[in-house]
C-alpha cells in the first residue's frame, strides 16, 4: 500500500456535466424479461442514466465542466500552472487531449498538460497526482478534469452492462495552501485484469475484422472483444475483500475515527454491493451520498459527481472518498472540503 500525506495543498472547487440524453432502465424489456426488470432496479439502484451523443466525447462533457467551475468561481485562467485530464477514452491515441482541453479553456501555453488513464479508483488517484503537482514549488494551481463516457464501450445486448453504465465529466481545482492536511491510501493487484477489460482494440490485440464482430458470450450477452467485459462476481468479491480494509486502513493513517467522519463517498458501482460493503463498516448508510439512481456507474468520474450531485452549494468538513475496480486498482483518501465551493451539476 501507498501511503501519502500532503500538508499545503486544498480543494478550491469541483463541479459536474452529464449530458442530456436520458435512459431509463424501466425501458431495458427488449433484453430483460418484464418481470426481472423491477428487480434488477432494485439490486443495482440505477433507474436512468445519462448517455452522450455520438459526437459528444469526455473532454466535452470536462470542459463544460471546467469552464463551469472557471467562470462560477472567477478564477483567472492564467493561474492554472497545471491540467490533467483522466479518462479511459481520450479523444484520440495521439495527440493527447490535455494539451486540446488547455487550449479549448484558454488557459496559457505555460500551463503543463498530461493525459492519465485508470478506471473506477481514476479520481483518487487523479486526485493525489494533482496534489503532488500543486505541492511542488513553481505550480500553485493543478486542474483535475476526469469523465467518461463508458456507454460508448458497452453492446446495446449486453443485459450485464448496458443497466449499469452512464457518462459525465467534472472538473476540480487543487491548489496551495496552508495547514490542511489531506490523506491517500492507493494499492492494485494486476492479477485480476481479467475482471473488467476491454480485450481488444490496443497493442496487445488490435482491432481486426474478427474481434469487432459481435458474439455471444456467457448467459447469452453479446458483444465484441472491443467492447466492455465484466465478470460482476468477482468484482463483488474483490470490492468486499478490499474497500472495507482500505477505508480502515485511511482512517488509521489519518489517526481519524471513521464515525467522525462526515460522509463516506464510495464510487457508485452498484447500491446492493456498496450498500453491503457499509454494513460490514457498520458505518450510518444515511451519511453514505448516491446519486448511482439518476446517473448510474460513471466509472472514475462517479465520486466527484456524486459530490456535485449531493453536496452542491454545502461546504463539508471532512469526508473520506474511495474508488475500486478495473485494474485491479484502488484507493481512499480523507480530505476536507471546508472551504471547497461545489457546484450544481449541469447538463451538456
Amino acid at each position: 500500500m501507498a501511503t501519502i500525506k500532503f500538508n499545503n495543498v486544498d480543494i478550491k472547487a469541483i463541479s459536474a456535466c452529464v449530458p442530456k440524453n436520458i435512459r431509463y432502465n424501466a425501458d431495458l424489456g427488449y433484453l430483460i424479461p418484464d418481470e426481472e426488470i423491477e428487480k434488477t432496479i432494485n439490486s443495482i439502484g440505477i433507474k436512468e442514466k445519462r448517455y452522450a451523443d455520438n459526437d459528444t466525447t469526455a473532454s466535452d462533457l470536462c470542459f463544460k465542466a471546467a469552464d463551469e467551475l472557471l467562470t462560477r468561481n472567477n478564477i483567472d485562467r492564467n493561474s492554472i500552472d497545471m491540467i490533467l485530464f483522466l479518462s479511459q477514452l481520450p479523444d484520440y491515441k495521439i495527440p493527447a487531449t490535455a494539451p486540446i482541453l488547455q487550449h479549448k479553456l484558454g488557459l496559457p501555453k505555460t500551463t503543463a498538460a498530461m493525459d492519465l488513464s485508470l478506471g473506477c479508483s481514476g479520481y483518487v488517484y487523479g486526485l493525489s497526482t494533482a496534489m503532488a503537482y500543486a505541492s511542488m514549488e513553481g505550480i500553485d494551481r493543478v486542474l483535475l478534469l476526469v469523465g467518461e463516457t463508458f456507454s460508448k464501450l458497452v453492446n446495446p445486448k449486453d443485459k450485464v452492462n448496458v443497466p449499469l453504465y452512464g457518462d459525465a465529466g467534472t472538473a476540480t481545482l487543487i491548489e496551495k495552501c496552508e495547514s490542511k492536511e489531506t490523506y491517500f491510501a492507493l494499492n492494485s493487484d494486476g492479477s485480476g485484469e481479467d475482471a473488467v477489460k476491454i480485450k481488444a482494440g490496443e497493442a496487445r490485440f488490435p482491432s481486426t475484422s474478427i474481434n469487432l464482430q459481435e458474439k455471444e458470450a456467457e448467459e447469452g450477452n453479446i458483444r465484441s472483444d472491443n467492447e466492455v467485459f465484466m465478470d460482476g462476481m468477482d468484482v463483488f468479491n474483490f470490492a468486499l475483500s478490499v474497500v472495507p480494509k482500505n477505508i480502515k486502513e485511511i482512517c488509521s493513517f489519518a489517526n481519524v475515527n471513521l464515525l467522525d467522519v462526515d460522509y463516506l463517498v464510495l464510487h457508485q458501482a452498484n447500491k446492493f454491493m456498496t450498500d453491503f460493503i457499509i454494513k460490514r463498516l457498520k458505518y450510518p448508510l444515511e451519511r453514505v451520498p448516491y446519486c448511482l439512481d439518476k446517473f448510474g456507474n460513471t466509472s472514475s468520474a462517479s465520486i466527484p459527481l456524486t459530490i456535485s450531485s449531493v453536496f452542491a452549494n454545502k461546504q463539508i468538513t471532512n469526508i473520506v472518498i474511495c474508488g475500486f475496480g478495473a485494474g485491479l486498482s484502488w484507493g481512499a483518501a480523507y480530505l476536507s472540503l471546508e472551504n471547497c465551493q461545489i457546484s450544481p451539476v449541469i447538463e451538456y
